[in-house]
């Protein structure tokens, strides 16, 4: 099966996957637990979260599944060949508080290069595509990334781990940004956030994930025009584009002023008043 074959199948499997948790929401039939102590999860995460890997099981048998709540296990980055990169509803707050920022991201690596990404949020109606070396498209049309050249006209996105006591760095950042930028969003889906940066809705967005979270959102967003990077130097042994920390996407005119903002925040400069 060749990428444009894959591309279809996966973009069926989303909306297929966006269906379950339009009805979810509509039942309010889905139990509440929590992983770690501070992540919610819901039953919906799960069973679509199966529902994925039965689908790519029955397309692609045999192939290797990262996925948020069946199949975390993040030792699958380190090796070669083909990988699923799953979240089943990435926003699942936003989703059980009844937002609208929920979106479906599945990912296809090779070796570690992402080749294809499907965001679908079906509560905005809107799905993300994007194969390797052919752009990015929002809904069949094509896209492109903001034009934003200066840190003071930009519409920064962010987010904060579910676990208070990593907060306090990430206050520092987003104090400093604040003060420089136009303003800041936290909408919830890292996902979306991502390829939002690649259709304008957003000029930039920087925070620290998991594989899931942005696996198919980077690739979109860097097919549409998007600079991407890592404000630190990724460890040995990982895939770059699998590598979650201190991701940093954005306009290319503002990619260096931005990362070097937080970086001085992360030293604990202070702005010039």
């Amino acid at each position: 099966m060749d990428h444009a074959q894959r591309l279809e199948e996966i973009i069926r499997i989303a909306r297929q996957a966006g269906e379950m948790i339009v009805q979810a929401r509509e039942k309010q039939n889905f139990s509440r637990q929590y992983k770690g102590g501070d992540e919610l999860v819901t039953e919906a995460d799960v069973a679509v979260d199966q529902m994925i890997a039965d689908e790519l099981e029955a397309l692609f048998p045999g192939e290797a599944r990262l996925t948020e709540e069946l199949a975390p296990d993040r030792s699958q980055l380190e090796q070669r060949g083909s990988l699923w990169v799953v979240d089943p509803i990435d926003g699942t707050v936003n989703f059980a508080y009844g937002h609208a920022h929920v979106a479906v991201s599945i990912a296809w690596a090779m070796d570690g290069e992402v080749q294809l990404g499907v965001v679908h949020a079906p509560f905005l109606g809107e799905t993300f595509t994007a194969v390797r070396g052919q752009g990015a498209r929002l809904n069949d049309e094509p896209m492109r990334c903001s034009q934003a050249d200066t840190l003071e006209r930009s519409l920064v996105a962010t987010g904060f781990p579910y676990a208070r006591d990593r907060r306090a760095p990430l206050v520092r950042r987003l104090d400093h940004v604040v003060q420089s930028c136009r303003d800041i969003r936290r909408n919830g889906s890292a996902a979306l956030d991502l390829c939002h940066v690649g259709c304008g809705q957003l000029d930039a967005y920087y925070e620290s994930v998991s594989p899931w979270d942005f696996a198919a959102g980077l690739l979109i967003a860097r097919e549409a025009g998007a600079t991407t990077s890592h404000l630190y130097e990724c460890p040995d042994g990982l895939p770059v584009e699998l590598y979650g920390e201190n991701l940093l996407v954005s306009a290319p005119d503002i990619h260096r002023a931005l990362g070097d903002l937080l970086r001085d925040a992360d030293a604990g400069q202070r702005l010039e008043p």
